[in-house]
């Protein structure tokens, strides 16, 4: 009996599982699939970037904070992709989406 029940247990996990988030080798490209190939508004692709997608390796590659995030930006995305409202926006709507991720410490 226990082992049906692990095998079951076994198998639901496995279904439950998902796929890891597309990794991206710049931003500039995690951005472009976002706004061309799934249509999303400019603000949440910045977002779900910065959030789901590892660039180059890395995680949270748009930093901590916002100035932090504004920065990467305007280093990693076309200066005509985004306007600077659109940055600052997103950028504070990653961060706010960041923290609620995070576990309390």
């Amino acid at each position: 009996m226990r082992a049906r029940l692990f095998a079951l247990m076994v198998i639901l996990v496995s279904a439950c599982g998902e796929d890891p988030p597309e990794s991206f080798p710049t931003y500039q490209e995690c951005f472009d699939s976002r706004t061309m190939d799934a249509a999303q508004l400019v603000p949440d692709a910045i977002v779900q970037c910065c959030l789901d997608h590892p660039i180059d390796g890395m995680t949270s590659a748009c930093g901590t904070t916002t100035p932090d995030c504004i920065n990467y930006l305007t280093v990693n995305l076309n200066q005509t992709s985004a306007s600077q409202v659109e940055k600052m926006d997103a950028c504070a709507a990653y961060v706010r989406a960041r923290d609620m991720e995070l576990p309390d410490a």
